[in-house]
């Protein structure tokens, strides 16, 4: 893991004088629209052989266990990004995208513990992964909004996506738990079912795939055994057998592993109670379950984000970056 200097995190270099060598150059995948009318295995087996490609270097969670990496930053930029993502209503996929860029970013490069670089990555991940998935995205100064620490001028915001591409090698379109909770609710509901139960445990499981993004525990799962656990906890379906109707080439150890994660993490975060509202479906196509969840202090293992970014004009930074300032609060 590389350290960044404060000063390296504002790169001068335009998006040609990127080097591009690194980028992907495997078979392109079809549009996440697409994924839902793909149900054999061969083309479940391409995502399989991808989703390492789209993961955090394997040393990244003992990093974060051992403290190279500030996880209360972490937390914090993970808390923000989800209000501003229901906020704009945006996709799960969008907030899960956003918070595995700022992951696979943290794997190889080490930020300061605190102050405005977290601020900028956050807001810089959140902004690439909305390009990504949404058919309509914020401008750069509206996406910073609900209390931010610090405002970032688009240039500048700019030059760090610039950054966070080159780093993922130009990996955006990563493969996520999304890619595969079609394929895996279909083997779990038999043919000529109702619609409402797949409806019910596709929201359901999307929303506590963006909810467990929180916690580091996950972060060694790839996206198809997080997917799997998702279903099976969402389903309520006895973990070994819905393992026997997966693909082939799922993990069954891992997802009894993250399945059980799952269920410690549920009861964890909602010790009151609270377990059916964290993880109940939207009615709508915000993520409400996500938000609900964000703003219940019982389901939050860090004091609330817009207390703890509270700052003045005297805490600036005396090195401020140029285009930066404090927010208004």
């Amino acid at each position: 893991m590389s350290d960044l200097s404060v000063a390296s995190l504002y790169c001068a270099e335009e998006a040609v004088d990127v080097d591009q060598s690194d980028a992907d150059t495997s078979i392109p995948l079809p549009t996440r629209n697409q994924l839902s009318s793909f149900s054999d295995e061969s083309f479940i087996s391409r995502l399989l052989d991808s989703e390492s490609h789209h993961m955090p270097h394997p040393d990244y969670l003992s990093l974060c266990a051992d403290g190279a990496t500030d996880l209360a930053s972490r937390q914090d930029s993970i808390n923000w990004i989800l209000k501003v993502h229901a906020h704009y209503q945006f996709k799960p996929v969008t907030a899960f995208l956003s918070v595995n860029y700022i992951d696979r970013f943290l794997s190889s490069h080490s930020l300061p513990e605190s102050g405005w670089p977290f601020q900028l990555l956050s807001v810089a991940c959140l902004s690439l992964a909305a390009k990504m998935e949404e058919p309509y995205v914020p401008l750069l100064l509206d996406l910073q909004i609900l209390e931010p620490r610090f405002v970032f001028d688009p240039k500048i915001i700019q030059r760090m996506e610039l950054r966070v591409m080159a780093t993922l090698k130009w990996r955006l379109y990563s493969v996520t738990p999304f890619d595969y909770l079609h394929y895996f609710i279909s083997k779990l509901s038999p043919p000529g079912s109702e619609l409402d139960p797949y409806t019910h445990i596709l929201s359901t499981s999307s929303d506590l795939i963006v909810n467990i993004t929180r916690a580091i525990d996950f972060l060694g799962f790839p996206p198809s055994v997080i997917a799997a656990a998702a279903v099976i906890t969402a389903a309520g379906e006895s973990v070994h057998s819905a393992t026997d109707t997966f693909h082939k080439r799922t993990n069954k150890e891992s997802v009894r592993s993250c399945h059980q994660l799952m269920e410690e993490y549920l009861v964890d975060t909602c010790p009151s109670g609270l377990k059916v509202r964290c993880i109940e479906p939207a009615a709508s196509p915000s993520p409400v379950g996500i938000l609900d969840a964000a703003a219940c202090a019982s389901c939050d293992r860090v004091s609330d984000y817009s207390a703890s970014v509270s700052v003045s004009s005297e805490a600036e930074p005396e090195n401020k970056p140029p285009g930066l300032s404090a927010a208004d609060v």
